[in-house]
Formats: structure tokens, sequence, C-alpha cells
């Protein structure tokens, strides 16, 4: 069958219904890669170190020969591979600029029937694409509190009820304090971070407004794009207040029961901030279960950063709201009230 070489526009489209495989070597997959992609890689990563090197030694003849030295032994390997993951025979290629690796695999999968869909300009116009998206103007409401509020809970309701979310915590693996990678899986490279973020920002609808929870410039080790942090800066924001008692409460619920070593150690890396003797209360209130003593300790670490954080916002775009005591429901209904009366223009 003949291979298509697409578009970008093309490419969004067809990837809805047609399998992608990143041919690139599995280093340069783990970075980055198209999400949804398979790697299935022409040159490994010790193949692709050589054929580079000869390429900048003597040229692009010579590391073209080499190459096919390589990855010749292995061409009904990749074949076979191919046919297992994919007995549709129908795919769509990619490689880091849509050449030679793409090319190849390309015209090994035709010779065994596969419909082949070939992304023109390969990752780095994908790559481009999700730079620019996630750098783009926005309508944004953000959902501030002090840590406990449940302000993940109620992006989660605010959805239920129709609105645009987009939760940078769940994209980032990652909860935003010390204790948040706990349970989750590992946080993606920050290339991987910002693809991720563009497909979440590219089924919402920029004319209207998103909910984001308020978040520091880092989420664990990952840097929120500048233009997208800024913009959270200078949106309207709503900060939600609970007492102690409920976000000590919620708190409790979501980490209380988490292995003891863990939240140790999670303990042991704001020590610095904390001092020794808080550091030590808190350690022997996990390891004793007095999980309403350990919460507390750290809460007044947590409520002094959040207070300095909250200094980076616009004064004048931010409205207090009292949710003590209110049922989810009652919560979302008045989060709901307050944005009709601030939506961003």
């Amino acid at each position: 069958m003949a291979e298509h070489l697409i578009s970008l526009d093309q490419f969004l489209s067809l990837r809805k219904q047609i399998p992608i495989i990143d041919a690139r070597s599995e280093s340069e997959f783990i970075q980055s890669h198209i999400p949804g992609a398979v790697n299935l890689p022409i040159l490994t990563n010790s193949e692709r170190v050589i054929v580079g090197t000869l390429y900048k030694d003597k040229g692009s003849e010579a590391a073209t020969l080499k190459g096919f030295e390589l990855v010749g032994p292995r061409f009904h390997q990749i074949q076979k591979e191919a046919i297992r993951l994919f007995p549709n025979r129908k795919i769509i290629v990619y490689c880091w600029r849509g050449g030679m690796r793409s090319q190849i695999l390309s015209w090994l999968l035709e010779m065994m029937g596969f419909e082949i869909y070939r992304l023109k300009g390969g990752y780095k116009t994908y790559r481009t694409f999700t730079f620019e998206e996630v750098r783009k103007d926005r309508k944004l409401i953000v959902l501030g509190g002090k840590t406990g509020s449940a302000k993940t809970v109620l992006l989660q309701k605010l959805k239920e009820k129709g609105e645009q979310i987009l939760d940078l915590e769940r994209i980032a693996n990652h909860k935003g304090s010390s204790f948040g990678a706990i349970g989750l899986p590992p946080q993606p490279t920050v290339e991987q971070f910002e693809n991720l973020l563009a497909e979440n920002l590219l089924v919402l609808d920029p004319s209207i407004p998103t909910w984001v929870e308020n978040e520091s410039r880092k989420i664990g080790r990952l840097i929120l794009p500048d233009r997208l942090y800024e913009q959270m800066s200078k949106a309207p924001l709503i900060d939600v207040q609970k007492t102690a008692k409920e976000r000590i409460a919620h708190i409790a619920e979501e980490y209380g029961d988490l292995p003891e070593d863990e939240l140790i150690a999670a303990v042991k890396r704001i020590q610095k901030r904390l001092g020794g003797l808080r550091t030590q209360q808190a350690i022997e209130a996990i390891q004793e279960k007095r999980k309403a003593d350990w919460i507390a300790n750290l809460l007044i670490y947590y409520d002094k950063t959040y207070e300095f954080d909250l200094t980076h916002h616009e004064e004048e775009k931010t409205t207090i709201l009292d949710l003590s005591g209110k049922s989810l429901e009652e919560q979302v209904l008045l989060l709901l009230k307050i944005k009709n009366k601030i939506e961003p223009a």
C-alpha cells in the first residue's frame, strides 16, 4: 500500500482512529513523545550514538551505510513486532524530523501490507505545536485555599457540573507538597509535561473560563510554563476558607493511611523549614498514629507558605469565600455564584 505524508492538522484528526508508532530511540521516547504513541525504534540508543558519531566524523553517506548495517539484521524483528502490535495494519509513524528513520519504518511495513501515514516534520513539528499551545492566552479562574481545603475535590465537582477545569496536579503526577508524590506514578519530564498539558488544553474552549487550582511555579520537580503561570497570577482568584478541623480531617483522609516510612521521609524533606523540634514532634505523632497532631503541626508551616504565595496574586482580583460547614453541593453552588460575578473578560 502507498504511504501518505500528512500535516499536523491531519495527524491530530487521524490519531483518533489510527495508532501511532514512534521510530526514535528508546531514550528519545522516554524523554518525551506524542502521548499514546508506541515506541518501535529503528536505531536503538547505542546504535544511534554510533551513527551520529560517524555522521559528524565522516558525513552522511558513511552514517547511512552504517545505519543499515546495524539495523538490517533486525528488519524482520521490527516487522513481526509491528504485526503483533497492530494487526489491522494501519498506522501513523513519526521520527524526530519525519526523515530517514520514519521513512525506513514506513518502507519496511509497506512491504507487509501496512497502510502508512507519516507525519511531515515528525516529532519536532508536534513539539513546536505543544510548546506554543501551553503559552496561549486563556481565560482562567484560580481556585485557592490553604492546604487541606479540598481544592482538587472541588475542581472535580465543578467538572461534573459542566465547568471546564485544568487539573495540573493530575497531569504532573504530584499534589504539590513534600507529600505530593506518595502513591503516585513518577513525574513526566518537563517536556512531556508540556505535551500532556497541551493535550488537556486542546479539548477546552478558550472562549470560556477554565478553573485551575492555585499552584506555585513548581509542582514537584516540574516547572509551569512562564506564560501560563503569569496568567494564573493575574487571573481572578477565589480564596476558599475552611476551619482547621475540616482541613485536618480532609488531609487525614487523603494521607493518613499512607506508609509510615514515606510520611516520615516527607517530613524530613522539609526539616530545615520546620525546625528540629517540630520535625521530631511530627515524626513521633506519625509513629504513634496521632494523625490530627502531625497534620496540625505541619499546617503551621504550610499555612505560612500559602500566605506568602498569596502575596504574588493581585489583591484586587482575590475574592474570599468561606465554605466552612457547607456540603460539597453547597460549596460548588457558591463557587459558581462567585464565578458569575467575576468571570474574566
